[in-house]
């Protein structure tokens, strides 16, 4: 017998393919395209994309341990590192929509200084195009109208501020 091998108790392994269950179920929530960085093998992606067709709850549970047994060969720390930077990824990237939109709302209630201080750190902004938008999204929330300029606003307004972060 080898003795240099670590034995592990049987709830320590329970343990350990529970996490690549769940490490699994993740996955399951992306598509091929999203998956492709990771350089997994095809039978692992094919049993995650069929994932989202099982709809029965103890197929659905058979197919996860399944996949959690599939998991065994890929690195879970480099998954569970790529899920994590996606989710900053997105974390930020919402953190980015939100402050825009703040700002757009504060635009649209009449407040004009922050659009100056805007233009301020991006003198390269087109000043005119910016007001022209502004006025003309107040005017349509005056009017009840489409928000259609308001869109326009926060497109133009979003392209300022990704473009001040880089």
């Amino acid at each position: 017998m080898d003795d240099t091998r670590e034995h592990k108790s049987r709830s320590q392994a329970k343990r350990e393919m529970s996490a690549l269950q769940a490490l699994g179920e993740k996955l399951t929530l992306l598509t091929r395209e999203e998956l492709a960085p990771l350089h997994l093998p095809a039978p692992l992606v094919d049993a995650l994309t069929e994932t989202r067709n099982i709809s029965k709850h103890e197929a659905r549970r058979r197919h996860l341990q399944f996949v959690g047994k599939l998991m065994r060969d890929v690195d879970a720390q480099e998954v569970a590192d790529f899920l994590a930077s996606r989710g900053q990824a997105k974390a930020e990237a919402d953190a980015t929509f939100h402050a825009v939109e703040r700002l757009r709302d504060r635009l649209m209630a009449g407040e004009d200084q922050p659009l100056d201080e805007l233009i301020e750190k991006n003198p390269d902004a087109n000043r005119q195009h910016l007001r022209s938008l502004l006025r003309n999204a107040r005017q349509e929330a005056a009017n009840d109208k489409p928000p259609k300029n308001a869109r326009a606003l926060f497109r133009a307004l979003r392209e300022l501020m990704t473009d001040s972060k880089a």
